[in-house]
């Protein structure tokens, strides 16, 4: 299969085919923990984690893996990096891992990281699906991001509460209170809330996208145009 270049694999990954708002994948973790930034990172980093070590172990056995036992061992595969990402977090945070709950290793079923590996990474060389899991990842956690800022400051008036149980200490004095006194919004911290401020950044994306559309036919609409003219003038000539 020839590969595509770099740059692409990264533009798809990050933008052009975004896993959370083009492919509409992974959802219910998604909404599901999106309710503040702490939350939406620690998930985000460990999906990222796990998405980039299973495309790179899925890419290097491609060629010894059967048609026969291919799905299974990418799911053992994405087992054992959730796994050690589940420990880890049991060890270093575990508060935040409780928060996060199930959502950890649920992981395991979410259909971005099967869907990279069965797709893209048993399919090319190393680099490339390495960059490919790298940049689906923060693609996810970028979005994840987002509406765990939005969700926190609309929901509880505040940014980056509680980021000591992913960071430690160092980030203990973090908070951003932007509303003193704020009377909590609950609809935007419920899930419920999630897809509504989903359905904005679906339509920001979509407005951008055919902005830039739009500005690259007005480019290419004068070149056209003065290659017409050459052509005339040809013809006259």
């Amino acid at each position: 299969m020839a590969s595509k270049p770099l740059s692409t694999v990264a533009a798809d990954g990050f933008w052009k085919n975004n896993p959370a708002i083009v492919q509409l994948l992974g959802l219910c973790p998604l909404l599901g923990v999106s309710n503040s930034v702490v939350n939406a990172l620690g998930l985000g980093l460990a999906t990222t984690v796990v998405l980039t070590c299973s495309n790179l172990v899925v890419s290097l056995i491609r060629k010894q893996v059967t048609d026969a036992i291919r799905l299974p061992a990418f799911v053992m595969i994405i087992a054992s990096f959730t796994t050690c990402v589940e420990l880890l977090m049991q060890a270093f945070t575990y508060e935040l891992y409780q928060i996060l709950g199930i959502f950890i290793p649920l992981i395991v079923t979410n259909c971005i990281i099967l869907g990279r590996a069965d797709s893209f990474a048993a399919k090319n060389a190393l680099v490339p699906s390495v960059v490919d899991g790298f940049t689906m990842g923060l693609g996810f956690a970028s979005i994840l991001l987002l509406l765990g800022a939005m969700r926190e400051l609309i929901g509880q008036g505040t940014l980056f509460s509680n980021m000591h149980l992913l960071l430690g200490d160092v980030a203990r004095n973090w908070e951003i209170t932007l509303i003193t006194d704020y009377k909590k919004f609950l609809f935007a911290i419920l899930p419920p809330g999630a897809f509504v401020f989903m359905g904005f950044l679906i339509a920001l994306k979509n407005i951008i996208d055919q902005n830039l559309a739009e500005r690259a036919k007005q480019k290419s609409a004068p070149v056209e145009k003065g290659s017409k003219r050459v052509r005339v003038t040809g013809q006259i000539n």
